[in-house]
């Protein structure tokens, strides 16, 4: 049975989540164009702000959150996760996750996007889509009955399998009323280990993958987190809603859609 501080969602907050979840997939769409050579992190950051704010008439989620000054994270080449948005323009050939927060009638959505930046070297490329495909493999396992251990097992036997490794120290989290709550959901582990999934949960899988080792280490700042090897690190997030025979993504964006429901098909 599930953990009994999970906080199984009812109609009408799966309705509200959807909302928030489609809103956030509405700004990573909507960025997507700003994210060109010679834009500064922070360009994105105020984009995305009033976006939020003045087009969808939301809240920047993650503004405020524990003190984050900012509305996104934005983590560049080595940086895994929590990059703070500053004044350095972005280089032709980087990679770049911004991770978005949106809240909308008291509930959350959260997702992210490793952007390529330009002319992307094949390696960088490659990674980042082993990344999405670890998160797209993950989220296919999704339906009642299954553990957290099948997600985490998945995601850490593909990025392996590429010869990359799985960032142990951060990872998903149960999401709704507030950005985060349990579970926590780890992108390694044991097949059949674990919380065992039910009808009316709401997570989020954000595996973040790096090139090198799996070692990493926090900036001064108190936030950005880097790899140790300061290899690059690539990260992919969607929220998901357990539905009573699978999943639903609630922050699916319309550009992948397609191509989303054309792995779900082909890769078994």
């Amino acid at each position: 049975m599930a953990n009994s501080k999970i906080l199984i969602k009812n109609e009408e907050e799966i309705k509200r989540m959807e909302v928030a979840g489609r809103l956030t997939g509405l700004v990573l769409e909507a960025v997507r164009p700003v994210i060109v050579p010679g834009v500064t992190t922070l360009e994105i950051d105020a984009f995305c702000h009033d976006y939020i704010v003045k087009t969808l008439d939301a809240i920047p989620g993650s503004l405020g959150q524990y003190g984050f000054p900012y509305t996104v994270n934005t983590s560049v080449n080595h940086v895994v996760c929590h990059g703070w948005p500053s004044d350095k323009k972005l280089k032709n050939g980087d990679i770049v996750n911004v991770d978005v927060t949106v809240k909308k009638e008291g509930y959350y959505g959260d997702s992210s996007i490793t952007f390529c930046v330009g002319d992307v070297p094949s390696h960088a490329k490659r990674l980042v889509e082993v990344t999405q495909e670890c998160l797209y493999k993950a989220i296919k396992l999704v339906k009642p009955g299954i553990t957290l251990g099948d997600i985490g097992h998945t995601i850490q036997q593909h990025a392996e399998a590429n010869n990359y490794s799985v960032v142990r120290e951060y990872c998903g989290h149960g999401i709704g009323r507030n950005m985060h709550e349990e579970p926590q959901v780890l992108h390694y582990g044991s097949a059949g280990e674990g919380v065992v999934l039910e009808e009316g949960m709401t997570f989020t899988i954000e595996p973040m993958i790096n090139q090198g080792k799996k070692e990493i280490k926090q900036h001064k700042d108190g936030w950005t987190v880097m790899t140790k090897d300061h290899r690059l690190s690539a990260q992919f997030e969607h929220t998901i809603l357990v539905t009573r025979d699978g999943f639903k993504v609630l922050t699916l964006r319309d550009e992948e859609r397609e191509v989303f429901k054309r792995y779900m098909s082909i890769n078994q």
